[in-house]
């Protein structure tokens, strides 16, 4: 892991009235950058070619004679044949001599190798470097060692598919589609043979993959995404805020969830079981009675993620939970960095981030806005790692 002091004295190199945001032009790019351009600082979103058309061309940025944004809001482009080019040393240097500050979204860690990034990428990070691998299951201290750690809830895991005997979810990668999931659920062990066999028949997951899935209890219930925000430099107020909820679409389980019953029953071979590709998200609130519960899990995220990955977390971080039949949350999935629904809050924010700040706050402004918190107060080397 790069010392955080060698990443602390290159930010104290940078110059402070050309500060950029950056990042990987990819799952929450756009948010960033609308957030970013509504505080007034410039963006550089690192593309792949052939993928770059949202932030090369169509949400580009125009501004006037004076400077002044009047359309769009991704102001350089870094084109790149691959996203983990990023990681040459040519590329890290164009982007200390920007001064920029690359902010980490799940785009970043999947397509660029998580040991590089710990190891190699000099640029500073926004936000905890030393998290992001606790992000992938199967780590020795992976998002559900730190739930255990911190006493937060989280499903039951099934050990083996024979003990299987109520609704459970099978997690693990889908075989084509790398970054997506091929999830599937089952309620027995007969069932658990029948829907694996199907999709390693479709080419939908592997058998490596699937004896090292995770199983656990599958929680009836909605899905909330809470995207916390954790200031280390708040001076007053409290340093953890709930910026916005979110949840997702998911294909082809939304499909399934549209047609009426004997329709889904009529379903047969690929149709049959439903895949879990997130394709969009939307936003929501919870009941207030529920939001107690909701900030003390984030409390104690917080606490374990200093106790136990010092300096602890830093910036956004996001706790996907479902809650049951006796308003009980449970977590399923942490990310320890900007969440990949915050594109709900583009230019609106959210009811939360808006009643706290009192004004439009979304993700990508908190982010350009605790920016430029540390700036005034000369703390910038506190947020980065």
């Amino acid at each position: 892991m790069i010392d955080r002091s060698d990443i602390q004295d290159i930010v104290t190199r940078y110059d402070r009235k050309k500060i950029h945001v950056g990042m990987t032009a990819s799952h929450s790019a756009l948010d960033v950058c609308d957030g970013a351009a509504e505080e007034g600082l410039p963006t550089l979103a690192v593309c792949q070619k052939g993928r770059d058309m949202a932030y090369s061309t169509y949400f580009r940025a125009e501004r006037d004679d004076s400077g002044k944004l009047v359309r769009g809001m991704v102001d350089d482009v870094m084109m790149l044949p691959k996203f983990n080019d990023v990681l040459l040393e040519a590329n890290q240097e164009k982007l200390r001599k920007k001064n920029v500050l690359f902010v980490p979204n799940r785009s970043f860690t999947s397509y660029s190798d998580i040991t590089e990034i710990e190891n190699d990428f000099r640029v500073p990070i926004f936000g905890s470097r030393n998290l992001l691998r606790s992000e992938d299951r199967g780590e020795d201290r992976d998002y559900y060692w730190m739930l255990e750690k911190a006493g937060l809830p989280f499903p039951e895991k099934i050990h083996d598919p024979k003990d299987i005997d109520c609704l459970c979810i099978i997690k693990l990668a889908h075989k084509v589609k790398k970054l997506e999931r091929g999830f599937f659920t089952a309620s027995s062990y007969e069932e658990y043979q029948k829907k694996s066999k199907q999709l390693l028949k479709n080419d939908v997951i592997t058998k490596e993959d699937l004896a090292v899935a995770r199983m656990e209890k599958y929680i009836i219930g909605p899905v909330f995404n809470l995207d916390f925000f954790y200031s280390p430099i708040e001076p007053k107020m409290s340093k953890l805020e709930l910026i916005g909820i979110d949840w997702r679409f998911e294909t082809s389980l939304d499909g399934h969830c549209r047609l009426p019953a004997p329709q889904q029953m009529s379903l047969v071979g690929a149709q049959e079981t439903p895949e879990y590709t997130v394709c969009g998200h939307n936003s929501s609130t919870l009941r207030e009675s529920l939001l107690d519960a909701a900030f003390a899990m984030g409390e104690k995220y917080v606490e374990a993620c200093a106790e136990h990955y010092s300096p602890g977390i830093i910036g956004p971080f996001c706790l996907q939970t479902c809650v049951d039949k006796d308003l009980k949350f449970y977590i399923y999935d942490v990310a320890p960095r900007v969440g990949g629904g915050t594109n709900v809050h583009m230019a609106v924010g959210h009811p939360y981030g808006n009643s706290l700040w009192r004004t439009n706050m979304s993700t990508g402004r908190r982010i350009a806005l605790e920016i430029k918190r540390a700036l005034a107060m000369n703390k910038l080397d506190k947020i980065v790692t």
